[in-house]
C-alpha cells in the first residue's frame, strides 16, 4: 500500500496574478513540473507556528510547513511579511490526495495567500528551476497549448482562479474516477491522455502506461494496452470506445505492453500498429495466435506519422537497445517524447537477449537527449521535465560499464560481479541484474575491449 504524507501548498496571489514555479529535474516528486511552493509537513511542525492574525485560519502544523516551505524554495519570510502588514489573509482552497497507482501519495492542503505587496525573492535553485508570476488565465492557455507539464490539482487551481480571481474553493480539487467502471487518467501535458492500467510488468511497478492520443478531430490511438486480467480490460475498452480510439500502437512487444491488446482489437474492430520487428517477435512467442482474426496490422518504421496532437504530426522514432523493434513517439515540437521503456519513472531498464543490445541502447539514449524533448514520458512511473533523467541514466550506465570492465579485468565471473555492481538489490532481481551485466560484457567485447569471455561466464 502507499505511503501518504501530509504536504502544503501556497498559492500567493497578488494583483490578478499568482506565482508559479518549475521544479528541477532531478527532485524525486514531480521532477520538472511547474507547480506551486510547498512540500511535505515533518512530525515536528506546529510547535514553532506563526501567530500572526492573517494567519489565523490555518491549522497551526500547516502554517509552520507553509512558512518553512516558503523560506527555503523561495527565500521569503511569511511571518515577517505578516507582521508587516504585507499579508491580507490565507484560506484554504482545498485538499489533494494523490492517486492510490502512485507509490508515494501526498495529501496536499492548498492554501491561498492574498498578498498586499508582491515580496523579493531570493529562489533555492537546487529545488526550483524559475518561479514567475502570470494571470492565472494565461497559464491554462499555455497548458492548453501543450507547452506546461503540470499535476492536476495545480491545473484546477489555475483554472478556478481563472475563472474568478478572487476563489476561495477549487471544486475539483481532489483527484476522482469511477473504480467500478474506469481507470485513472489525468493529463499532464494537454492531449496526452495517460491512463494508469494494472499490468504483470516487473516489480516493484505494477502498472503500464497506456494513452490516448490524437486530437478530438483526427487520428486517435490506444498506446500499449496491456490490462492484467479481464476486468481491467473491459475497464480500458470503455474508455476506448468514449475516445473513439482508431487504432492500437505497441512500442514494443514485451508482455507487459501487448497483453490482450489483440482481444481488444477485435472487440474493437480496429487495427493494430507496431514496428516489422515486433511483429515477428510477437508472431515468434504466439505462434501467429495473436494476429488471428485482427482487421489489419500496420508497420511503422522511423519519420512515419501516427496521428496529430495539437495539429501537428506526431512521429515514430526507432529506439533499440532495450527491445530491437521499440518505437517512441515525439510531436514536431517536441514538447514531448513518449520513450517506451527507454527509461523508467519507476524500477529500471533491463537489457536482455536476443532483444536487448546495450550498445544500441546507449545509442538510443543519446539520440533522444540530442533532440531534447521538454518532457520525458515514460512506460512506468510518472512523466519527467526535460532530458535531465536521461543524460543520468547514461552517465550511470557508463560508471556501471567501467566498473564491470574492472572487475572483468581483475578475473572476476558475472556471478562474482553481482553482489558488487548491485549492492543492496534484493536477490530476487540478481536474475535480471545477470541480463545486465551480460549486456554491457557483449558491448565491451563488441567495442574490442574485451579479448575474451571470463571464465564461468
Amino acid at each position: 500500500m502507499s505511503r501518504i504524507l501530509d504536504a502544503v501548498t501556497a498559492v500567493l496571489v497578488h494583483d490578478g496574478e499568482v506565482l508559479l514555479m518549475r521544479r528541477q529535474p532531478w527532485l524525486s516528486a514531480f521532477p520538472g513540473f511547474n507547480a506551486f511552493p510547498g512540500g511535505k509537513i515533518d512530525k515536528t511542525d506546529g510547535q514553532n507556528a506563526p501567530g500572526c492574525r492573517s494567519l489565523a485560519g490555518v491549522e497551526p502544523r500547516q502554517a509552520e510547513a507553509l512558512a518553512r516551505e516558503l523560506a527555503e524554495e523561495l527565500g521569503w519570510d511569511l511571518p515577517a511579511a505578516c507582521d508587516a502588514g504585507l499579508v491580507a489573509g490565507a484560506s484554504l482552497l482545498g485538499t489533494a490526495l494523490t492517486p492510490p497507482v502512485f507509490p508515494v501519495r501526498f495529501n496536499t492542503h492548498f492554501y491561498r495567500v492574498d498578498l498586499r505587496e508582491r515580496p523579493a525573492l531570493t529562489i533555492d535553485h537546487n529545488e526550483v528551476a524559475e518561479a514567475f508570476w502570470a494571470p492565472p488565465a494565461e497559464l491554462v492557455r499555455r497548458y492548453e497549448a501543450g507547452e506546461m507539464l503540470i499535476a492536476p490539482p495545480s491545473l484546477e487551481t489555475l483554472k478556478a482562479l481563472a475563472a474568478d480571481i478572487g476563489a476561495r474553493q477549487v471544486a475539483r480539487l481532489h483527484f476522482e474516477f469511477r473504480s467500478d467502471d474506469e481507470l485513472p487518467m489525468i493529463e499532464q501535458v494537454c492531449g496526452l491522455r495517460h491512463v494508469w492500467v494494472r499490468s504483470h510488468t516487473i516489480p516493484p511497478a505494477q502498472h503500464t502506461n497506456a494513452f490516448i492520443l490524437g486530437d478530438m478531430q483526427s487520428h486517435r490511438v490506444l498506446v500499449d494496452p496491456s490490462p492484467a486480467d479481464d476486468a481491467e480490460m473491459e475497464k480500458l475498452l470503455a474508455m476506448a470506445q468514449r475516445y473513439g480510439v482508431h487504432e492500437i500502437f505497441l512500442t514494443h512487444h514485451h508482455h507487459d505492453h501487448r497483453e490482450r491488446a489483440d482481444v481488444m482489437a477485435r472487440r474493437l474492430q480496429i487495427p493494430i500498429g507496431m514496428s516489422d520487428d515486433t511483429r515477428g517477435r510477437i508472431w515468434d512467442r504466439t505462434e501467429g495466435r495473436f494476429f488471428e482474426g485482427l482487421p489489419t496490422v500496420n508497420l511503422y518504421r522511423e519519420g512515419d506519422v501516427l496521428c496529430r496532437w495539437m495539429g501537428q504530426p506526431v512521429r515514430v522514432l526507432e529506439v533499440p537497445g532495450h527491445d530491437q523493434g521499440q518505437l517512441a513517439l515525439m510531436p514536431d515540437s517536441r514538447a514531448w517524447c513518449l520513450v517506451g521503456d527507454l527509461i523508467q519513472g519507476l524500477g529500471t531498464v533491463v537489457i536482455a537477449k536476443p532483444e536487448g543490445h546495450m550498445g544500441r541502447y546507449f545509442e538510443s539514449l543519446r539520440r533522444i537527449i540530442a533532440l531534447d524533448p521538454k518532457v520525458i514520458v515514460p512506460s512506468h512511473g510518472t512523466s519527467l521535465g526535460t532530458v535531465y533523467r536521461l543524460s543520468e541514466t547514461l552517465k550511470h550506465r557508463q560508471a556501471r560499464e567501467l566498473q564491470i570492465l574492472g572487475l572483468h579485468q581483475q578475473g572476476r565471473s558475472v556471478d562474482e560481479m553481482l553482489p558488487i555492481v548491485y549492492e543492496g538489490v534484493d536477490q530476487s532481481l540478481w536474475p535480471l541484474a545477470r541480463m545486465n551485466i551480460e549486456g554491457h560484457l557483449d558491448k565491451l567485447r563488441e567495442e574490442g575491449r574485451l579479448a575474451a569471455a571470463p571464465t564461468g561466464r
